[in-house]
């Protein structure tokens, strides 16, 4: 998938855990598991918005465009 989602990273730099930042932004922790892990197939703004808003950063930072070609 040409999406690539980074919130792993984000969460690191911000020493934050999945069960931390599931409950600051209101979403069970599979869920936010399955964004984790570049399984969701879509993200909501509102969720996109209120994990900007945890992890303090842009959707740029937590999602990426990679080509087909370039995908590990």
């Amino acid at each position: 998938m040409p999406i690539v989602v980074n919130l792993d990273v984000m969460m690191a730099k911000r020493k934050m855990s999945l069960g931390e930042l599931a409950q600051r932004v209101d979403i069970t922790l599979a869920n936010l598991s399955i964004l984790k892990n570049n399984h969701a197939k879509a993200v909501r703004f509102t969720t996109l918005e209120a994990i900007c808003k945890a992890l303090d950063c842009q959707p740029g930072d937590i999602l990426e465009y990679v080509p087909e070609e370039d995908a590990p």
